[in-house]
């Protein structure tokens, strides 16, 4: 399912007290045109035109490169948001967009409803380190300083007391599981602890919202998959509004509440991972998603079904999980299986269900393949 939507008014006005499910970040009609005159192409600051179609046209007839066109979604609190796609579709040009590493062309991005392309450079540097943390494929930890010390620049940026930010360092040393390690330096840990490094020094800050782009691409498989474990993790405690970058369609589908899929400097299609996989809106989805098996996809949540009487709680899921975590639940156990969120039963799932589940999946599956032989 498609969702590139339009403005909300859930950030109309800073609100301390956001909750999960309200709009956090949101980005409208954003535009980032590199070349001689990129300005040239647009009547006004907010990025919205009359003729796209045209306006992009102009824009690479006249040999400017278009990094980003016309990008428009929210963010909610505590959401894992994940923007992917393949070397050059724009996906990292907007995370910089975001956070401003780099000014968008036109357009607006808004947190917590405040516009960050009107905040003068002292102010950005105040919002960077009191309410973003970055982490990049890059660690960029400091080679002559030790964990502890990395971990605790930023708080030291901030003037913060050497006893407040080691304490406040070390409880993020703790966190990302490398107690014990705060004095080694960079050069003697693996490339998976430097970049729990790089985690716990962008969460010092206690950020708002948390920017990952393409965190773990440099690292082998099998420490890639531990670091998305670890994340997932932190996630779980600390329940941090992010955006996530990668161009690993598993490694989106495994950490994200929605994904954002971009071609070209536009985003062709947002939904939660099952839409995604289940809903492609063209062929270029399509073959992003045609080798996922869809047990790895499809969770309890989208099989839910009203809570009926008597269900034992000791069998209880989660709404995330998938059919495949499902089907070991279900074995010997013919009745519905109660559904957990926040420590109350919010609905049931049922063998039937996930039955017709991995059914429709195949119809769709088989539908795909004859459109293919056609």
């Amino acid at each position: 399912m498609s969702d590139v939507s339009g403005p909300s008014k859930a950030g109309a006005a800073r609100q301390p007290s956001a909750k999960a499910g309200d709009v956090q970040l949101s980005c409208r009609h954003v535009w980032k045109v590199y070349g001689p005159a990129p300005n040239q192409f647009f009547t006004s600051p907010d990025g919205v035109v009359d003729d796209r179609a045209a306006v992009i046209e102009r824009i690479r007839s006249e040999n400017h490169i278009l990094a980003a066109c016309d990008v428009s979604f929210d963010v909610h609190v505590g959401e894992i948001f994940v923007i992917m796609g393949l070397s050059g579709s724009g996906k990292s040009t907007m995370v910089r967009c975001l956070s401003r590493l780099v000014d968008p062309t036109v357009g607006e991005v808004l947190l917590d409803g405040e516009d960050l392309l009107k905040f003068s450079e002292k102010e950005l540097i105040e919002l960077r380190r009191h309410k973003m943390g970055m982490v990049f494929q890059n660690f960029g930890l400091l080679p002559h300083q030790n964990v502890l010390d990395n971990v605790a620049f930023p708080l030291k940026v901030q003037g913060i007391g050497r006893a407040e930010r080691n304490l406040r360092a070390n409880e993020m040393i703790e966190l990302v599981g490398l107690e014990g390690r705060g004095g080694a330096f960079p050069r003697e840990l693996s490339g998976g602890q430097q970049q729990r490094v790089g985690i716990a020094r962008s969460l010092a800050v206690n950020p708002e919202v948390w920017f990952l782009d393409e965190p773990f691409s440099a690292l082998d498989p099998l420490i890639r998959r531990q670091m998305q474990d670890e994340f997932l993790r932190l996630q779980k405690v600390l329940h941090k509004t992010i955006v996530f970058i990668t161009h690993d369609f598993l490694e989106a589908l495994r950490v994200a509440d929605r994904i954002a899929i971009m071609r070209g400097g536009e985003v062709v299609q947002i939904g939660t991972p099952a839409e995604v996989v289940m809903s492609p809106v063209n062929d270029y989805v399509t073959e992003f998603t045609r080798d996922v098996p869809r047990v790895k996809v499809l969770m309890a949540r989208d099989i839910l079904e009203p809570l009926g009487e008597g269900l034992d709680p000791a069998n209880a899921v989660a709404p995330t999980a998938t059919l495949e975590q499902l089907m070991p639940v279900f074995a010997g156990h013919e009745g519905p299986i109660p559904v957990i969120e926040d420590g109350k039963m919010i609905a049931q799932v049922t063998p039937r269900g996930v039955i017709e589940a991995l059914a429709s999946a195949v119809e769709d599956e088989r539908g795909d393949g004859e459109e293919s032989a056609a």
